[in-house]
């Protein structure tokens, strides 16, 4: 299983959420590269990099800060936070993101977020399934649909999507613990799936559990900026794979 540690920006700044409230902003370090830095000197090779503040404007805006991360550190980025348009999706990828993640658009306008998995690839293109109550959320979280959440990636699924972060919203930044029950179902009815968990992460004895119910992947956010998973850990965990 990847470990995928977690880095959301807000004007520049790394910052956590609770729940994806922007009130509940805590600011952890004012360098986000230099938080990249150190994931990379302790063996990550991966990074969710998610623009805050492209959420909620709907485009792009921190995309130096990707470039910064991209160029100065070999991190293969995945990378979310409005992206609504082709233009988005070039200034992504340019500035150096190895994969990008689709939430909103993937329920707001079907066609687009389907053709860009057809442009660029499935290896290339996360779908962003955000929930809560079992049902998808969207606009950084700010707005439910209607869509369910199982056969919404089942859909996807058949238009060749791979990758799925999913986040049950109402776990994330709680440091409570994930979502097992809902991970379990997720992988059960939507067989194949590289399903990367995200949001509720505490303890580092959590990661096995994850890994055993067949995550691909896991996004680990507040539990490594509050202490509770240290680096060292995550390090050895990556070594004894």
């Amino acid at each position: 299983m990847r470990i995928i540690p977690a880095i959301d920006i807000i004007d520049g700044k790394c910052v956590r959420l609770s729940k994806g409230d922007y009130n509940t902003k805590i600011i952890y370090n004012e360098n986000p590269l230099e938080v990249a830095k150190e994931f990379e000197a302790h063996g990550i090779e991966f990074l969710h990099l998610v623009d805050l503040d492209g959420a909620k404007s709907s485009q792009i805006v921190n995309y130096k800060i990707l470039e910064q991360i991209a160029s100065k550190t070999k991190l293969k980025i995945d990378f979310g936070g409005g992206l609504k348009s082709d233009a988005d999706l070039k200034i992504a990828f340019e500035s150096g993101a190895n994969q990008i993640t689709g939430g909103s658009i993937a329920v707001k306008n079907r066609a687009i977020f389907k053709k860009w998995i057809a442009e660029y690839g499935a290896d290339k293109i996360i779908l962003g399934a955000d929930a809560n109550n079992e049902k998808v959320a969207v606009s950084g979280w700010l707005e439910e649909s209607d869509e369910d959440l199982v056969p919404f990636i089942q859909e996807y699924q058949k238009k060749g999507i791979q990758y799925v972060i999913c986040t049950d919203i109402a776990k994330d930044g709680m440091l409570e613990g994930p979502s097992f029950d809902l991970y379990a179902k997720i992988l059960a009815e939507a067989k194949g799936i590289k399903l990367i968990a995200s949001g509720g992460i505490s303890t580092f004895d959590e990661l096995p559990k994850l890994a055993e119910l067949g995550c691909e992947g896991t996004i680990i956010g507040k539990a490594i900026y509050e202490g509770r998973i240290s680096m060292k850990q995550l390090e050895q965990y990556i070594l004894s794979r």
